[in-house]
């Protein structure tokens, strides 16, 4: 069975005025619908949209950006009023928001000896919309987790039939008129350079930033760009990055497109996933196609001078 891929459960609070209830720990919970059926049960695999976020509207997280629910298998909870505490209030069909006490969580934190979290919020929301749910069988597992796989098989085959025809609606949204190369990969120049291409065994330097076609972004080289996104991380450094070509440290899609650029050209590509991660996801859910901004700084031949760099997987 293939590794079900697991982000982390997160949620938007309504910006309609709702009626709270008060449970367990000081939780806080509206549910906005109620289905008919069993509740979640500890051992439940659970398919469900979910968007994360303080109490002053900072998103943390927002799977609607990846247009697919996330996949968990439901736990015990592990503090009274954690996530948990909420989930297992719902049942198929439902969904709710739910507002855990930022003081619990970072209590927890301490006591496991996790770093607590850096916001500043009194509570951290989540809003929870339950897809499907798919109760534990302890009498019959291997009947459990054929079904399991078989949801987890068909959303995936959805998600795979479904990438070509989003990658065309957001060219057609954006107004672009790509180049595509033979393998696949879409690009738009918005700014000719005009100084050396790499070749197999120069390293490129550049900066980037990659995103989601929801607009989301993921990750970038640049610290201000990712400041204004709300992803900026103090332990990372941000500075163009060296890529050395032919070395495959880097998604196919993206050597490539490095390759095709003189020294000063700025572009737009779109990478489908069979260029990217394709079916095996890791961070990204399988079959996510991603638009990457590149900007090429220089090219550094062999005995330049300039030692190729350890490059991380982009």
């Amino acid at each position: 069975m293939k590794k079900l891929i697991i982000l982390g459960i997160a949620a938007l609070g309504l910006a309609s005025c709702q009626k709270f209830k008060e449970g367990a720990g000081g939780m806080l919970y509206s549910i906005h619908t109620d289905k008919a059926g069993p509740n979640i049960k500890e051992g439940d695999f659970v398919a469900l949209k979910a968007i994360q976020k303080t109490d002053g509207d900072s998103i943390i997280y927002n799977s609607y950006d990846f247009d697919r629910p996330n996949f968990m298998y439901a736990e015990a909870p592990r503090f009274k009023g954690d996530l948990t505490t909420g989930l297992l209030m719902l049942s198929e069909g439902d969904s709710a928001t739910i507002k855990v006490n930022m003081d619990s969580i970072s209590a927890m934190a301490k006591k496991t000896g996790a770093m607590p979290p850096a916001f500043k919020s009194r509570y951290m929301i989540y809003t929870l919309k339950i897809i499907k749910v798919i109760p534990k069988d302890t009498a019959n597992l291997s009947g459990f987790q054929a079904k399991v796989e078989a949801f987890f098989q068909a959303e995936t085959e959805a998600a795979k039939k479904a990438e070509d025809g989003k990658i065309k609606a957001f060219i057609a949204s954006k107004g672009m008129k790509p180049t595509v190369t033979a393998s696949g990969l879409n690009y738009v120049i918005t700014k000719q350079g005009a100084g050396a291409k790499a070749v197999k065994g120069d390293t490129v330097q550049l900066n980037y930033a990659v995103s989601l076609l929801s607009g989301k972004l993921f990750d970038t080289s640049l610290p201000e760009l990712s400041k204004k996104s709300a992803i900026y991380n103090a332990q990372r450094p941000y500075a163009p990055i060296k890529v050395a070509v032919g070395t495959g440290a880097v998604m196919a899609g993206f050597e490539e497109a490095i390759t095709l650029f003189p020294v000063g050209t700025k572009a737009t590509i779109i990478l489908p996933s069979k260029l990217a991660n394709g079916d095996q996801g890791g961070a990204l859910p399988p079959y996510t196609p991603l638009t990457f901004d590149i900007d090429i700084l220089n090219v550094i031949h062999p005995g330049s001078g300039a030692a190729a760099p350890p490059t991380a997987k982009k």
